[in-house]
């Protein structure tokens, strides 16, 4: 029987050294031998894990944490921030001094010409300080903002952007989505455009913006690297990363 097995990428596919390991790669050859679908689902932007997509020859993936779906390299949906709210979450944040930075399918820009939030946050995904384009949400479809602000003053957007959901991925930085939207949304779409069943799902995460995937499918994995918090909501927890835990996990339920 084909399998839907969604697969985050930072602490579930990539290890701590930001590395793929030689038996997650063999796991994820495996599954497509017997089969099975397998599909990325991430927080990141398309263009942010194209190498790994190659690497692993994975042609579908649910990105932005559900705003931009993508089925055998064919849009199956997409769902951009509102650009009105984007203009006023822009002038807010400037006003408390918390940089944005835009992502669009294809590339992201910096509110700010640089800020070390910035620059700590993506550097621990390998990615550098983006270009500076204060306008570039104004003519770009935006499926996902960061906002670099320290917890303690998180509660000032979620008090004032109704329309945004807001989850934290770093200690200096949040995703900003579509209010409703998630992994657990975009997986769905995907689901039911394939005309499989949610029960007859897989997903493998560790993180916060895991939790409502975790929930939704009929099988959630969650890694051991986890925190607490996410591992409450598992059917299932597998080894860490380091310790080849996407082998083991799929191993342990008979997937591979």
């Amino acid at each position: 029987m084909k399998e839907l097995i969604f697969l985050d990428i930072d602490g579930t596919i990539l290890n701590h050294e930001n590395k793929i390991p030689e038996k997650t790669k063999q796991a994820i050859q495996s599954l497509k031998e017997k089969g099975h679908f397998v599909a990325i689902a991430t927080g990141r932007a398309p263009f942010m894990f194209e190498d790994i997509r190659k690497e692993l020859d994975i042609d579908s993936f649910v990105s932005f944490n559900g705003q931009y779906v993508v089925f055998e390299n064919k849009l199956l949906y997409k769902n951009p921030l509102n650009i009105d709210e984007l203009h006023r979450i822009h002038h807010y944040s400037d006003e408390k001094g918390h940089p944005l930075v835009f992502m669009s399918e294809k590339s992201m820009k910096s509110s700010v010409p640089h800020h070390h939030y910035i620059e700590e946050s993506l550097s621990s995904l390998q990615f550098s300080h983006p270009e500076h384009d204060d306008d570039y949400y104004k003519n770009k479809e935006i499926y996902q903002a960061l906002l670099f602000v320290e917890e303690h003053e998180e509660y000032l957007y979620e008090n004032t952007f109704d329309d945004f959901n807001f989850v934290r991925w770093h200690p200096f930085s949040v995703d900003v989505i579509p209010k409703g939207g998630s992994k657990a949304d975009g997986i769905k779409q995907m689901v039911e455009a394939l005309g499989m069943k949610m029960e007859d799902v897989y997903a493998f995460g560790d993180g916060l913006n895991d939790i409502e995937m975790i929930q939704a499918v009929g099988t959630g994995v969650v890694m051991g690297n986890a925190s607490n918090e996410v591992k409450q909501h598992a059917n299932f927890i597998t080894k860490s990363v380091d310790e080849d835990g996407l082998w083991y996990g799929l191993k342990e339920l008979g997937l591979i």
